[in-house]
């Protein structure tokens, strides 16, 4: 098993590949980083955006390549709109 890291916010949404907040429903979309110090220097850089934004760094350990099933978040993704070239983004390889 590989172990991966991934952001979580308040709100129960997780940084994305399209540099956008998503629910969860889709792992495909989520960002994953595979060292920790990556994923604490990708909050860094949101919160310097955000000054009120609160997020937890998430350890996980892959399953045949994939990500396990996550909470998918109740709470509305803030820029709900999808345009293609978000799609074509979150749909590219992960880079290690």
């Amino acid at each position: 098993m590989n172990a991966v890291h991934i952001i979580r916010n308040a709100q129960g949404h997780y940084w994305g590949k399209g540099k956008r907040w998503v629910d969860g429903s889709d792992t495909n979309r989520v960002l994953l980083h595979s060292h920790r110090d990556e994923a604490v220097n990708t909050v860094f850089e949101l919160s310097s955006r955000d000054i009120e934004l609160r997020c937890d760094v998430l350890a996980l350990n892959l399953c045949d390549d994939k990500l396990p099933k996550l909470d998918v978040s109740d709470v509305p993704l803030p820029d709900a709109g999808d345009d293609e070239e978000t799609a074509a983004l979150e749909d590219a390889p992960l880079e290690n």
